[in-house]
């Protein structure tokens, strides 16, 4: 029923979500590759190639040869019965009539009708050949012209399909034979890289557009001069970087500093993603990043972007790696065996991005291939206020907002997180019709994308209302007493998200990591809920399993992890990245298993009984919350604490708002009916300004 504290669990990365990094580039540059636009490469014949010709030519002397061998077949269709009356009526040329295999054809004259002789026809199947033509013999007595199906076309209805599939393949093959002579074929296309070649004016992306990453910058600022002035710097023996590794949560702004690199840039900027290089032919990616690295040596200098480098990066035989034979690996050899080829003064800069470097092969991150590897971490206040500027100025804000007052809100949200709230932000403000975004559409968008989206439209029975209330009541008032856990934010029994209430708190600083005391409150907090809706309603629902998963991440990460369990010591118990492997990764024995186990199970029992201790101490103060939530169904912090306090909350319950509302709808159409009245029976009503009623 409730939502923890925090997104992400303390044993996880900070908080963030995937954001729009590497969506929207420009379409792939054309030209030759030292960057001329009008350069058209190889020469090419303009138009369609000569294969297609020739194989309309044979569908259309195909339907032009059926078409005349089969003229003979027109006319309209009629059956043998009403054939057989217009003859006997003599209203068939007998001159005309024609008896095939396929049918009977004649042409049939009606002169009371005043119509022109027109062709009629009996169609003959094989199977009532024998009869309708001993019908058809004794109906005419021999009086008919006899046809024999045409040769030609039983010799195009047998090598017709024949033909057809030949001139196919024909002409695909002719196509791929003749690419082939122009640099890979067909096939061969597989091989040929996939990047986009942007420039500055492609990306529309420079530095001024990046906020909150300032000393990231300034390490992709100096690999930019060193591509404009490389003596600069080999004055004194140095050499340029052969690659760097931009490392990061998802949403930091990886692929955004790389756009903004190529929009400061005056070098070619080659961008390709990690997937890119795999296909289902083994070898395909191999091929690719030698055509990648041939044509960025020979525009060099210029930068390499390799987004998601980890999707062919990750280290060489684990998982279902078959060898050296697998098509994966075969892609990161020739990698390094790229980047490991290159000379001092190739000035072939490799830029690539993940957010799994510690997946990454040894091999890949060493010096002489990634020499840098530049951080790019989570946004602190600083730089979430920078972020919030940049894209505030995309928007109409209102006088009322304080871009501070958000960023101060949003401790461990991302750079994508912070532009999803902007832009949250002034989809409301459209809804509602403002004129400009205000500071409350930044609250509701920032709730929105942390904890999801607000079900106010969820009707709920009376019971499960008041259950919903004593439980987020139980987290709010742990929340409010326990000082070392993050300060409360609001509570509402308003289902948000997948959850029936939520109970908000933010962070009060930036977090780099966590505590004994913060974690021992948190899952404090995390138990209140299920007291407080057993001690009320007497039973106990499936509302509280988020609460259960959370907390018993939390004590197995304190054991396995932060060593904070007495029992098990300073010493690590979790494996490594077990993704890569067939087995989990276990170093311990099935009796350390066991005390893991009953550790988890002591620190969430200690957690529960202080926690029941300290609701059965305030319970009074857990009924005031809970009442106050079923009258106003949301609650601030300041509104908490004063119920706590024992005082009143002096605003309109969620009852009064919906009685106020349908007042002045009634009364707004009170006021347009009444107007339609007056104007119907007064009177004076269509006479004009300063003239007196008869």
């Amino acid at each position: 029923m409730s939502r923890s504290p925090e997104d992400k669990q303390p044993s996880q990365s900070p908080r963030n979500k995937p954001g729009n990094e590497g969506k929207g580039n420009p379409p792939q540059g054309k030209g030759d590759p030292k960057g001329d636009p009008n350069a058209q490469g190889d020469a090419k014949p303009s138009g369609p190639p000569r294969g297609l010709f020739g194989f309309l030519i044979l569908i259309v002397l195909g339907i032009l040869l059926i078409t005349f061998l089969s003229s003979a077949g027109r006319g309209e269709a009629i059956t043998f019965q009403e054939y057989a009356r217009h003859y006997e009526a003599g209203e068939i040329d007998t001159d005309s009539v024609v008896f095939s295999e396929t049918g009977i054809s004649a042409m049939l004259d009606q002169p009371e009708t005043g119509q022109e002789p027109k062709a009629v026809r009996v169609a003959v199947t094989p199977a009532e050949y024998d009869a309708i033509s001993a019908r058809f013999l004794e109906l005419t007595g021999g009086d008919y012209r006899s046809k024999a199906r045409s040769e030609w076309l039983n010799v195009l209805y047998f090598f017709g399909p024949l033909l057809l599939i030949v001139a196919l393949l024909w002409f695909f093959v002719a196509r791929g034979m003749r690419a082939a002579g122009a640099g890979g074929g067909m096939i061969g296309n597989f091989g040929k890289s996939k990047h986009q070649r942007l420039t500055k004016e492609m990306t529309g992306v420079t530095f001024k557009d990046v906020a909150g990453i300032e000393e990231a910058k300034h390490e992709v600022t100096e690999i930019i001069e060193f591509l404009r002035n490389p003596k600069k710097f080999t004055r004194l023996g140095g050499r340029i970087p052969r690659g760097v590794l931009l490392v990061g949560e998802p949403g930091c702004g990886k692929t955004l500093l790389a756009k903004a690199i190529a929009g400061e840039a005056d070098v070619p900027f080659f961008s390709i993603s990690g997937s890119d290089f795999v296909e289902m032919f083994v070898g395909v990616g191999a091929s690719r990043v030698r055509d990648l690295f041939k044509q960025a040596k020979e525009s060099a200098p210029c930068i390499i972007f390799l987004d998601e480098i980890d999707a062919v990066g990750r280290r060489r035989g684990g998982g279902f790696s078959s060898g050296g034979h697998d098509e994966r690996e075969q892609t990161l050899n020739a990698i390094l065996v790229e980047m490991d080829g290159f000379a001092s003064g190739d000035g072939v800069i490799v830029i690539a991005a993940t957010n799994r470097s510690d997946v990454l092969d040894p091999a890949l991150v060493r010096p002489g291939r990634f020499d840098r590897q530049i951080s790019v971490p989570l946004p602190d206040v600083k730089g979430r206020l920078e972020i919030l500027k940049v894209h505030a100025k995309k928007v109409k804000l209102g006088p009322d907002v304080h871009l501070e007052k958000v960023a101060r809100g949003t401790p461990m949200f991302s750079g994508a997180d912070l532009a999803a709230i902007i832009n949250e932000a002034a989809i409301g403000a459209t809804m509602a019709n403002k004129d400009f975004i205000e500071h409350e559409d930044l609250e509701e968008a920032r709730d929105k994308v942390k904890f999801g989206r607000a079900n106010k439209s969820r009707v709920r029975e009376a019971d499960e209302n008041k259950l919903v209330a004593y439980h987020e009541a139980g987290h709010a008032v742990l929340q409010a007493l326990l000082s070392d856990g993050d300060p409360l934010h609001k509570v509402t029994i308003i289902p948000r998200g997948g959850a029936g209430g939520a109970t908000f708190s933010l962070p009060e600083k930036d977090r780099m990591g966590y505590s004994l005391k913060w974690i021992s409150a948190t899952m404090r907090v995390l138990c209140g809920g299920r007291i407080a809706e057993e001690k009320a309603m007497g039973d106990v629902s499936s509302g509280a399993s988020m609460d259960i998963m959370q907390i018993t991440q939390l004590a197995r990460t304190m054991i396995t992890e932060w060593g904070m369990s007495e029992r098990l010591g300073f010493v690590r118990y979790a494996g490594a990245d077990t993704k890569e492997m067939f087995i989990s990764d276990r170093e311990f024995s099935n009796e350390t298993a066991r005390l893991i186990d009953e550790e988890v199970r002591r620190i969430t029992d200690e957690a529960y009984a202080d926690a029941e201790r300290m609701l059965s101490d305030h319970w009074t103060q857990v009924v005031s919350v809970a009442e106050a939530l079923l009258k106003h169904e949301t609650l601030t912090a300041e509104e908490v604490h004063l119920l706590m306090r024992g005082e009143e909350l002096d605003k309109p319950t969620v009852a009064d708002l919906l009685r106020a509302d349908r007042s002045a709808a009634k009364a707004k159409a009170k006021e347009a009916s009444g107007a339609e009245t007056d104007t119907a029976t007064d009177p004076e009503a269509d006479l004009p300004p300063g003239t007196a009623p008869a």
